[in-house]
């Protein structure tokens, strides 16, 4: 009768289920590296070449779909925020609980530090009476804000870091923002575009590398709220 060192328990353990063997990556690769010892050094195990790539191929493919349910989560994460900040902007009675809205539950469901509605006038210099929340500008601010000056087109949504420009949109926050969202506002024919802002602390919560659907839908969404009440 073969006499077995193995604890009697243990080895029935391993006998009634040997995949709890097989699916630990540890002990295949101890048991692949003490048969490699017994065969010598000058001959090659192919076993083991092919079982070493095989791991770092489940390796890689466990990395990746570790990261696609962490994008789908964020992605799912960031509609239900979105649509729970078009559902506080709908419920407003009036314009006045609107904007107050605007810079309370929904910039706090976005999770953004500041918000701010700048609205182009042909008399920005007139009196603003719509309150510290809307911003009046003189015609052509809007684009020349989200380009920096530049010639090119203004994209509907624009991610980039903050560095100060038009540090006056933000106030007493201009010192502490480090990313921004712009969103370009079209209010119909009869009306001169604007613009939301949303600043944010957090460098990596607005990036050009980000995508830009829910905010897109948001900004849809916001101008049709706004038509609204410019009417």
């Amino acid at each position: 009768m073969t006499k077995h060192t193995m604890e009697d328990d243990l080895r029935d353990k391993i006998i009634d289920n040997p995949r709890v063997l097989l699916d630990d990556h540890a002990i295949m690769r101890a048991l692949v590296e003490a048969n490699e010892g017994q065969q010598g050094t000058n001959i090659v195990d192919l076993r083991a070449i092919a079982m070493n790539r095989l791991e770092a191929r489940f390796d890689r493919l466990e990395d990746t779909h570790r990261n696609v349910i962490a994008a789908a989560y964020d992605n799912l994460a960031g509609t239900n925020q979105v649509h729970r900040a078009i559902l506080r902007m709908m419920d407003a009675a009036d314009f006045a609980t609107f904007l107050a809205d605007l810079t309370g539950d929904v910039a706090n469901t976005l999770r953004v530090d500041a918000i701010r509605l700048v609205l182009e006038t042909e008399t920005p210099e007139s009196e603003n009476t719509m309150g510290p929340v809307v911003a009046l500008a003189p015609i052509g601010f809007v684009d020349d804000y989200i380009t920096l000056g530049r010639n090119m087109p203004a994209r509907q949504v624009t991610l980039r870091g903050y560095k100060n420009h038009g540090a006056s949109l933000y106030g007493d926050r201009a010192g502490y923002i480090q990313s921004e969202a712009c969103l370009k506002l079209d209010f119909g024919p009869d009306h001169m575009p604007g613009l939301l802002v949303m600043g944010s602390e957090d460098p990596q919560q607005f990036t050009p590398q980000q995508g830009t659907d829910l905010l897109t839908f948001f900004t849809g969404v916001f101008e049709r709220v706004m038509r609204r009440w410019l009417a």
